[in-house]
């Protein structure tokens, strides 16, 4: 896992010094989020908010799997390129899953607290006001529970209409 994280860095650092940024290709898009892969799948409201030319702001409260998700994700983007409308972008943060009537713990109630790095790609269909989001985004959990662990294996999807 270290490796990946390494390799992972290393792409992002060589891509930060060789892209020539520009301009966002939107403001702000909101729409649909999906959290799949490893585990249950959640989905609920998104949106992405650039605050400059390569610094966004998502956020999600997703609903899946016997519990609620509120995320929050700081992304460093830049354009592609030669690939008009679409950008890379890497970041993370915090999401708090709280579950409701876990079996495996047996409690009604838990909330667990996890850290998410993420890298992905978003793409801003040309004449329509649509994006496309796609991104890896493991979970490192952060806590003493037995029950809830680490998730490599998750995946990010975003359907957004864009302003």
């Amino acid at each position: 896992m270290k490796k990946l994280f390494t390799i992972l860095g290393c792409i992002a650092l060589f891509a930060l010094t060789t892209t020539t940024v520009k301009a966002q290709n939107y403001k702000t898009g909101l729409g649909l989020g999906v959290d799949f892969g490893d585990g249950s799948t959640q989905v609920g409201p998104s949106i992405r908010h650039h605050f400059s030319r390569n610094t966004a702001l998502q956020g999600e409260v997703l609903f899946g799997g016997n519990s609620t998700v509120l995320q929050a994700f700081l992304q460093y983007n830049a354009s592609i390129p030669g690939a008009k409308g679409l950008d890379w972008y890497v970041g993370g943060g915090p999401r708090v899953q709280i579950y409701n009537g876990n079996a495996f713990l047996n409690n009604d109630n838990f909330t667990a607290f996890y850290l998410v790095p993420m890298v992905g790609l978003d793409y801003k269909f040309s004449g329509a006001p649509l994006a496309l989001a796609l991104d890896w985004r493991p979970r490192i959990y952060v806590g003493d529970n037995n029950f809830i662990g680490s998730t490599a294996g998750r995946f990010g999807l975003g359907f957004r209409y864009t302003f």
